[in-house]
């Protein structure tokens, strides 16, 4: 057996896996980004009122998430609605929080 890709040939792809899966091991950010799948998207607002928790701590899980290529922020007039862009983030979620 070999493997297609090894951390020796391609040691980017291994490291940027690495963090996308830091960044979602952190319980809070996992409930932010399986329920921003569940709603299709969400502001900071409804996420902060969903988790009761400060929104400058939403605030610094929504920064992580989306500077890991997980999230995306789109403004609509005075908010910004962040949504799951990743592909892989979202079967990866689905697969673990499936009923």
């Amino acid at each position: 057996m070999t493997f297609k890709d090894t951390y020796l040939t391609n040691p980017k792809l291994y490291d940027d896996t690495a963090e996308l899966l830091k960044a979602l091991s952190h319980p809070i950010r996992l409930c932010i980004v399986r329920g921003l799948i569940e709603l299709n998207g969400s502001n900071v607002t409804n996420i902060y009122s969903c988790l009761n928790m400060p929104q400058s701590t939403i605030s610094q899980h929504l920064a992580k998430l989306k500077s890991c290529g997980i999230i995306t922020g789109y403004r609509t007039g005075p908010e910004i609605t962040y949504c799951v862009t990743n592909p892989k983030v979202i079967a990866l979620i689905t697969l673990f929080f499936e009923s």
